[in-house]
């Protein structure tokens, strides 16, 4: 199992909009079987940054996730609201052992 944490800033005009597009991306992710969690976080003392952390059974379950027409729908939409890059953190679970 491994952890992604994925963090972006977002263009102050579209911070409802990008809260929008990521719980639904993010309640259909949970779906999928090889997802173990997906939070979606929004920064208290800035509101235009985000963190999505998520958690895979594996790295093909990461894969098999961008293949998703949920994900993909959020990729298109939320590039344009996104200021800069999205940068990506992977980290491994030591607690709980097992999700």
């Amino acid at each position: 199992m491994f952890v992604v944490h994925v963090y972006m800033q977002v263009k102050p005009d579209n911070i409802e909009e990008f809260k929008q597009i990521c719980a639904e991306n993010a309640k259909n992710s949970v779906k999928e079987p090889g997802v173990k969690r997906f939070d979606v976080l929004q920064q208290s003392d800035d509101p235009t940054r985000f963190v999505l952390v998520e958690a895979y059974l594996d790295e093909t379950d990461l894969e098999k996730h961008k293949q998703t027409a949920h994900y993909n729908k959020w990729r298109q939409v939320a590039e344009k609201m996104i200021l800069g890059e999205r940068t990506r953190t992977r980290y491994v679970p030591i607690w709980p052992e097992k999700y």
